[in-house]
């Protein structure tokens, strides 16, 4: 519920196996999604339906994101590989090999033109390259195991988190880190620029969603209310509300001016790994093993 009301929730299946990761197309026609069953799944939620997937990838795909034009979508696996396809027909135009092992997260730049992928398992860098030609530009190291990347937008400033409890943010043109943030006991999942691109929220082991300034780490709030790990959590396109997933089985939608709880959706019947806002604000999509949710907000 939210301010009183149900919300309406469609459920999608099709994979064979659990959903690591959820992302729009920037016109929010189309909903992305990646999975252990080496697999990318392309949705209408409009219509109901799902019209294209993407086979290619050898292993679990932990990743997916889409450029900002929506003409392509970058994918990473358990292997290391990120694909990059047309959105359209599903053709591959580059395939990046530059980690080692698990790319686990993905960042286009606002200009489409570079992709940041993190590594995780065996690797622990975050890699910037270009979109077009797979050619490494910049290796970042310092951290250890990235679960998240965050590139704000019409900026070179990078945000990326890591097991060892830390999110840097930095610089992808001279690789130089402007502060880390460390308010978090244990390993950071999830980092994401609120709109405006003032303030940055972070989530992990520890259960809760922090949000603290992007100039200076400062801390503003904290968000108290999982009971387990936060592994994914995103700004409404307004800025207004924040929805995080866990390990709990539930998905939250806190009001980020004072922080109250607005909703706990409890559909999910075991860890929640995604959460994505349609970029009109209408639309929250999650995933819950094999099964995706897209509840509609009013």
């Amino acid at each position: 519920m939210v301010g009183g009301k149900e919300m309406a929730v469609v459920t999608y299946t099709g994979h064979r196996d659990n959903i690591f990761s959820l992302a729009w197309s920037p016109d929010g026609r189309v909903l992305a999604s990646a999975a252990r069953d080496a697999t990318v799944h392309l949705w209408s939620p409009f219509f109901q339906y799902r019209y294209l997937t993407y086979e290619g990838h050898q292993s679990c795909v932990l990743c997916v994101a889409w450029s900002p034009d929506g003409e392509y979508v970058a994918s990473g696996d358990t292997d290391g590989t990120v694909h990059i396809w047309n959105a359209h027909s599903g053709e591959t135009r580059v395939i990046y090999r530059g980690h080692e092992r698990f790319a686990r997260c993905l960042a286009w730049s606002s200009d489409g033109r570079s992709i940041a992928s993190g590594g995780d398992y065996g690797d622990s860098t975050v890699q910037v390259w270009d979109a077009q030609t797979g050619a490494c530009q910049h290796i970042h190291t310092g951290q250890f195991r990235i679960f998240s990347i965050s590139w704000l937008k019409g900026s070179d400033l990078l945000a990326s988190a890591s097991f060892n409890g830390g999110v840097q943010v930095w610089h992808e043109s001279t690789g130089q880190v402007e502060y880390t943030y460390r308010g978090h006991i244990g390993p950071v999942y999830a980092t994401a620029w609120s709109p405006d691109g003032n303030a940055l929220l972070s989530a992990g082991e520890d259960a809760t969603v922090q949000v603290w300034r992007a100039h200076n780490g400062q801390p503003i709030s904290v968000y108290r209310g999982h009971t387990l790990a936060i592994k994914t959590a995103v700004w409404s396109p307004n800025g207004k509300v924040i929805a995080s997933g866990s390990d709990d089985a539930t998905v939250r939608l806190w009001q980020v001016a004072d922080g109250k709880t607005l909703s706990v959706l409890k559909e999910h019947t075991s860890w929640v790994r995604a959460v994505a806002w349609s970029p009109d604000g209408q639309r929250l999509a999650s995933c819950s093993g094999k099964t995706l949710y897209v509840h509609e907000i009013e």
